[in-house]
């Protein structure tokens, strides 16, 4: 296919380019270039007017509580999503296993229809709970990156002990990590050093939310003297989630790792948790991406998620952040976090990709295509998604 005369964000800066043409070649970018000339066998599409940029990487959600949009929408965040006390947790145990996938399935078409191409999911329950997430997804373009966890937690008496993961949870351990893409640890107070060591020897992708309150926290330093972040690191993590409450030294620490950190932002908002310091962070020499954390709190959407971190961010801070640092955390950040194949436009990456309407009512005249798409566009003024090459939704 070759795409002819469209406006592109390319590459790792997302360097705007007014009228170009991009080929792709079956699931892939093959080239990007001015008067590329089609090939005999090739579909040709004129893209005048529109904005080809990447898909959007949802790097945190919990799709599996979609049956529970905004349940106990007063309660704090322990009562409401704790991994073992949360009534989340009896939602999810008493619900129909067909009533879960279908609302999962309908969180996952939704995704498609607002532009995000790859979510990377928290998957609770076992080996049950991926299987339920593979079959609901199923079918549908999008590409789930799912983090199992074992259904195994320990108390603040086994955390001081330092008790090791039991040899029957090892074997679950490696039965759950052959079946998804890595794993997805509730977080550190939860678990002794020992266990989160063992996580970190797992030859997979492995993520934990850290430092997401200011009660979570206190209970790190009451119960191990240490912060909750540097406890997360003991995991030797791909992605630390939220870090609201992270002071500086373990944002320095994350970085020299090469640790990614994931905000959710609307989340931590609507559970009355704060904002994270994403100038911080940056300054710090994170590399941030965004997720929009549980559909029971939020929906699944990556633009309001960045039209809320940008303007609340410089609101609470009164620092400007420039609205491409905000739309790189939805894409091409999360390219560096997995290979360069997602979340971007370049020779090689996967055709993923979200036409925009230049001309639509909400944002003519485009003057800054950067603020334009964080502040102004919506799934309103999508013309097209395309995934891996092929057109999922919309139309040109």
């Amino acid at each position: 296919m070759l795409i002819r005369n469209v406006s592109l964000l390319y590459g790792k800066e997302l360097d705007y380019i007014v009228k170009t043409d991009v080929r792709i070649s079956g699931k892939y970018i093959e080239s990007v270039g001015k008067h590329l000339k089609p090939n005999s066998k090739e579909k040709t599409l004129d893209c005048e007017g529109l904005l080809m940029m990447p898909g959007f990487v949802n790097s945190h959600t919990h799709i599996g509580d979609s049956i529970g949009k905004d349940v106990g929408i007063n309660s704090d965040v322990e009562s409401k999503i704790h991994p073992v006390s949360g009534f989340k947790q009896r939602i999810l145990k008493n619900s129909e296993i067909s009533h879960l996938t279908n609302f999962i399935r309908n969180s996952c078409i939704s995704m498609v229809r607002k532009g995000i191409t790859t979510f990377i999911d928290f998957r609770e329950g076992g080996l049950e709970g991926i299987h339920m997430l593979k079959n609901a997804s199923s079918g549908i373009q999008i590409r789930p990156v799912i983090l199992g966890r074992i259904n195994y937690y320990q108390d603040s008496k086994q955390i001081r002990q330092n008790v090791s993961l039991p040899d029957s949870k090892r074997a679950d351990l490696q039965v759950l990590l052959k079946n998804c893409d890595g794993l997805g640890i509730s977080g550190p107070n939860e678990f002794s050093d020992s266990v989160l060591k063992h996580f970190s020897k797992q030859k997979s992708i492995r993520a934990i939310h850290s430092a997401e309150t200011e009660q979570s926290n206190e209970i790190s330093k009451k119960i191990t003297q240490k912060t909750e972040t540097q406890r997360a690191l003991l995991t030797k993590p791909n992605l630390l989630v939220h870090m609201t409450y992270a002071p500086k030294n373990d944002l320095l620490n994350a970085a020299r790792n090469k640790v990614g950190i994931v905000v959710c932002p609307r989340a931590n908002g609507a559970l009355a948790e704060g904002i994270p310091d994403v100038n911080l962070m940056m300054k710090a020499g994170c590399n941030l991406t965004i997720g929009t954390d549980n559909v029971m709190v939020n929906s699944p959407d990556m633009f309001k998620e960045m039209d809320y971190l940008w303007k609340v961010s410089m609101g609470m801070h009164k620092i400007r952040i420039p609205p491409k640092s905000i739309l790189k955390m939805a894409t091409t950040n999360a390219a560096n976090m997995f290979g360069n194949k997602i979340g971007i436009i370049q020779k090689n990456s996967y055709a993923d990709c979200i036409f925009i309407e230049k001309h639509a009512i909400d944002l003519e005249p485009m003057h800054n295509p950067y603020a334009a798409i964080v502040h102004r566009t919506s799934e309103s003024t999508i013309r097209a998604v395309m995934f891996e090459g092929e057109l999922v939704h919309g139309k040109f």
